[in-house]
C-alpha cells in the first residue's frame, strides 16, 4: 500500500536536467514520474534546492508505485536507474554533498536493460524485480564493487561469492544500485568515533541538517533512502545500527530477529547480536523487503531455527486498524527516557495517539531487573570476544592476500595511520585481539547472562507479565553534530536489550526537534516481525509525520515549539508542544554509540 492515493506516469525523451544528463546518458524514452501528489498527510515537500535536484517525481515513491509502472511499461529499471544515478550526482556527489554512497555499481544499467528484458518476456519475478537497492559496504557482492567495511585495509581484494541476503535479492530481480557508507567496521574499532565516517568513505552526512550526524553504523542507508537517492537500502545491526541512523534521517527501520535473515558473507561484529535488515521510507517498503531477505541459509546456521517462522510476504500484515485493541507497553526502567526531553514529549505525545488510535497502554511496564541487566561483565564484553572469534573467521574465508586476521588489521592500520588512525584509534581492535576462545568461561557466563536478563527475565518477562502485543520507547535523541574531534555526543538509545536478547525493533518517524527527526521504536519477542509491522504501519498511516529532508546547511535556532505529531488533522493529531511541557522522569541513558 502506498502513502500516496494517486500518481501518475508521463514519457520524456530526454533529461530535463542538464548537469545529470551530463553525467548520465538519458535511454531513448525516458520517463519522469509525476509530482502530482493528492490526499491528506502526504510528506512535506523539500524547498532548499529543489530547483538543481533532478526528478522530484521519485521524492517519497513506493515500491508499490515503482512495481505498477513498471509492470504497465510506463517506466523501465533502466529508466530508474538512470534517474537514481542523476539524484546521485546532483545530491551526493555535487550539491550538498551528502557522501551517503560509497560507490555506484558499474553493472547497475546492464542488469537493469536484462531485467526489463526478462520483464517484457516473462512478467515479475516478485514485487523488487527491477527495482534499485543499495546495500551497506560490509556486505559482501561478488562483482566489480568492492567489500571493505569503510576500512582501506581490505581494497586489495573481493569476496568470492555474493552474501546470502544479496543472492536473495537479486534472484528477487532487484537492481543492486550501490554501495553506501557507514561507520568504518561497523562502529567497533575504537573510542571517539564519529558515526558516519570511514578511513575508505570520508564522512557521511545527515540529509536533514547537514552539520548534524547520520548515525550509524549503517549511516549512509537510511540518508540515501531519506534523500530519495534509491527507494529501499539494506543495513546491519548489532545493537543499534539500524534503528538508530533510520530514525535521525528520519526514515523506518526493521532490525530482524536474529537468525531470521542470514550473515553469511556479512563483514562481521558478533553472531550472537549481528542481523541484515531493511531501510525505507515507509512500513509497506520495509515489509515488502523483508519478504526477500528473511529465511534459512545452510551458510548462517543460526537462520535453522527460523524455519516455520518466516514468512515470503510481509506486507500482508499491513493492518491500518492494527491499535484498536493492541496492548502495547511502556518500560519506564531501563534507561529509555530521561536523556532528551524534546525526544520525551514527542514520545509522550506518541504514547496519546496510541491511545486515541485504540491501544490499551500499559504504563509503566518495567523490566524486572534492570540493573542486572547491564551490569558487567555484560554486552561489551561478548561483543569483544566474538568479534575476534567472527572477523577471524571471516577473513580467512575471504582469502585476501595482505589481510587474514584481526592482527593484520591492527598492523596495516599502524602502518597507515594518517589515513586510518587521524581522528580516533583503534583500542576496541586491541582489547578483542587480547580475547581468548569463545570456550572461555568469562564469555560463555557473560553470554547466558545478557540472554538471560533481556530474554526471560526481560522483555519476555514484560509481555508475559501484562500481556502484551509489544512495548514501544523513543528510539534516541535528536541528531548531534558531528565532530571528528571528540566524537559521538551519544545521550541514549533503546536498542540494547533486544540487541543482547536478539529480538526484532521496528522504528519508525514520530515527530521533529527544530527540524531534526525523532523516532518511536515497536519492540517484541523474537519473530513477532508480523506483530511490530502491524502495529507501525497503523501508527505510521494515522500520522505520516515523515517530511522530505531540506538539506539545511546548519541547525536553525529554536522557535519556541517542536512539533510532536504532524498529520491528518481529522485524526486529532497536528497540534505543537510547548517546550515548557513537563517530560517523565530521567532514567539511567545508555552511552554506547551504535553498532
Amino acid at each position: 500500500m502506498s502513502t500516496h492515493s494517486s500518481r501518475t506516469l508521463n514519457r520524456r525523451s530526454v533529461l530535463r536536467w542538464g548537469a545529470a544528463a551530463a553525467a548520465v546518458p538519458a535511454a531513448a524514452g525516458a520517463v519522469s514520474l509525476s509530482s502530482a501528489l493528492s490526499g491528506g498527510g502526504t510528506p512535506q515537500a523539500a524547498t532548499s534546492l529543489a530547483q538543481d535536484i533532478p526528478f522530484p517525481e521519485l521524492e517519497e515513491i513506493t515500491i508499490a508505485e515503482l512495481r505498477s509502472a513498471l509492470d504497465s511499461g510506463r517506466t523501465s529499471a533502466r529508466d530508474l536507474v538512470d534517474m537514481y544515478l542523476a539524484r546521485i550526482d546532483a545530491i551526493d556527489r555535487n550539491g550538498p554533498k551528502l557522501n551517503s554512497i560509497m560507490e555506484i555499481n558499474p553493472e547497475a544499467q546492464a542488469i537493469a536493460d536484462a531485467l526489463d528484458q526478462e520483464l517484457q518476456q516473462q512478467g515479475p519475478r516478485g514485487p523488487l524485480h527491477g527495482i534499485p537497492v543499495l546495500l551497506k559496504d560490509n556486505i559482501d557482492t561478488a562483482d566489480q564493487m568492492l567489500t571493505t567495511a569503510g576500512s582501506l585495509a581490505l581494497t586489495g581484494s573481493r569476496p568470492q561469492r555474493d552474501a546470502t541476503v544479496v543472492q536473495r535479492l537479486r534472484d528477487a530481480g532487484a537492481v543492486i544500485l550501490g554501495k553506501t557508507t557507514l561507520s568504518e567496521w561497523a562502529n567497533f574499532r575504537g573510542f571517539q568515533s564519529s558515526s558516519g565516517w570511514s578511513g575508505r568513505g570520508g564522512q557521511c552526512l545527515n540529509p536533514y541538517v547537514l552539520d548534524r550526524s547520520p548515525c550509524g553504523s549503517s549511516s549512509g542507508s537510511p540518508a540515501a533512502v531519506s534523500a530519495n537517492l534509491a527507494v529501499v537500502a539494506i543495513g546491519t545491526e548489532t545493537d543499534g545500527s539500524i534503528v538508530c541512523p533510520s530514525y535521525v534521517n528520519g526514515v523506518v527501520g526493521l532490525k530482524p530477529t536474529v537468525g531470521l535473515t542470514s550473515r553469511a558473507g556479512v563483514i562481521p561484529i558478533a553472531h550472537s547480536q549481528d542481523t541484515v535488515g531493511p531501510h525505507g521510507r515507509t512500513v509497506a517498503d520495509v515489509a515488502a523487503v523483508l519478504g526477500v531477505l528473511a529465511g534459512a541459509d545452510p551458510r548462517d546456521p543460526m537462520t535453522e531455527a527460523s524455519n516455520g517462522q518466516t514468512h515470503t510476504d510481509y506486507t500482508q500484515f499491513l493492518d491500518p486498524n492494527a491499535l484498536q485493541g493492541a496492548r502495547i507497553g511502556v518500560p519506564r526502567n531501563a534507561g529509555f527516557f530521561g536523556y532528551s526531553r524534546q525526544t520525551d514529549i514527542i514520545t509522550e505525545a506518541a504514547i496519546q495517539v496510541l491511545r486515541d488510535l485504540g491501544a490499551e497502554v500499559i504504563d509503566p511496564a518495567d523490566f524486572p531487573n534492570p540493573e542486572e541487566m547491564v551490569a558487567e561483565p555484560g554486552e561489551f564484553e561478548v561483543l569483544l570476544y566474538e568479534f575476534k572469534a567472527d572477523l577471524n573467521a571471516y577473513l580467512a574465508d575471504r582469502q585476501d592476500p595482505e589481510i587474514s586476521s584481526l592482527e593484520d588489521l591492527i598492523r596495516f592500520n599502524d602502518e597507515h595511520a594518517d589515513e586510518e588512525l587521524l581522528y580516533f584509534g583503534q583500542e576496541i581492535f586491541h582489547m578483542a585481539q587480547e580475547k581468548g576462545p569463545l570456550t572461555d568461561q568469562v564469555y560463555t557466563d557473560a553470554l547466558a547472562k545478557n540472554h538471560r536478563f533481556s530474554r526471560e527475565e526481560g522483555i519476555d518477562a514484560i509481555l508475559e507479565q501484562h500481556n502484551l502485543d509489544a512495548l514501544i520507547a523513543p528510539t534516541g535523541s535528536p541528531a548531534w553534530k558531528i565532530d571528528l574531534i571528540n566524537g559521538d555526543l551519544f545521550l541514549g538509545a533503546s536498542s540494547s536489550p533486544a540487541a543482547m536478547a536478539g529480538y526484532p525493533l521496528l522504528t519508525v518517524p514520530a515527530g521533529h526537534v527544530f527540524g531534526l527527526p525523532v523516532g518511536l521504536t515497536f519492540m517484541g519477542t523474537a519473530y513477532s516481525e508480523p506483530t511490530l509491522i502491524k502495529l507501525a504501519y497503523a501508527f505510521e498511516q494515522a500520522t505520516r509525520v515523515r517530511q522530505v529532508p531540506r538539506f539545511l546547511p546548519t541547525s536553525v535556532e529554536p522557535g519556541g515549539v517542536l512539533s510532536a505529531i504532524e498529520g491528518p488533522q481529522a485524526a486529532g493529531f497536528g497540534t505543537p508542544v510547548p517546550l515548557d511541557a513537563t517530560p517523565v522522569e530521567a532514567g539511567t541513558p545508555t552511552v554506547e554509540p551504535a553498532t
